[in-house]
């Protein structure tokens, strides 16, 4: 049952965290970025995007990880998805600077990421990619997540104005130190 809590609270937190970065017009790093830009590019709704740009990661999961990793995760992918329809549904922002989105929005990815981290699932996607690297080579998962963020970060100079996608990058620095900060072996542990 903690575990469940932990995935809606964490995904909830994520998906609310999506919502400032989406009403800023700003991006972050992973699929959670990739599936804004794909959104802002296409029109296409992010509860989509945000699925379908994940399922490779959640097959590679499968090997990697476990099935009962792989259905938290999906869990945790698919309350996003849920949850970034709610959000607009639920509220509406008068108006929100860009510094603000960029901060507040990935601080509140970045927390619920890693909430979802600490009852063993992920929000797919270069999540997956984080935590194998930890678990097999000891790199910390959001250094690892933030040098493939560091890819969104380029792509969004298609879409995004420059001081936007600047905004963007300093964000995923943001969201990638709380998950380097608070998420490495032994962090918990007990002596």
């Amino acid at each position: 049952m903690e575990d469940a809590v932990g995935i809606v609270t964490g995904a909830f937190l994520a998906s609310f965290g999506l919502f400032l970065l989406k009403s800023g017009g700003i991006a972050t790093g992973g699929t959670a970025g990739l599936g804004l830009l794909i959104e802002q590019a296409t029109g296409w709704p992010l509860a989509a995007v945000f699925v379908v740009v994940n399922v490779p990661f959640v097959l590679l999961a499968i090997t990697r990880r476990g099935w009962s990793f792989t259905v938290r995760s999906a869990a945790g992918i698919g309350l996003v998805s849920l949850f970034s329809l709610l959000h607009p549904a639920m509220m509406s922002l008068v108006q929100l600077t860009l510094v603000y989105a960029t901060i507040a929005g990935n601080l509140a990815t970045g927390i619920g990421i890693l909430i979802i981290f600490r009852h063993g699932a992920s929000l797919g996607g270069f999540n997956v990619i984080a935590l194998i690297s930890q678990d097999r080579w000891g790199w910390r998962a959001g250094y690892v997540q933030m040098a493939l963020d560091g890819v969104v970060i380029l792509l969004s100079l298609l879409v995004l104005p420059i001081g936007a996608a600047l905004l963007s990058a300093a964000g995923a620095v943001v969201l990638n130190m709380v998950l380097a900060m608070n998420h490495r072996p032994g962090r918990y542990s007990v002596s």
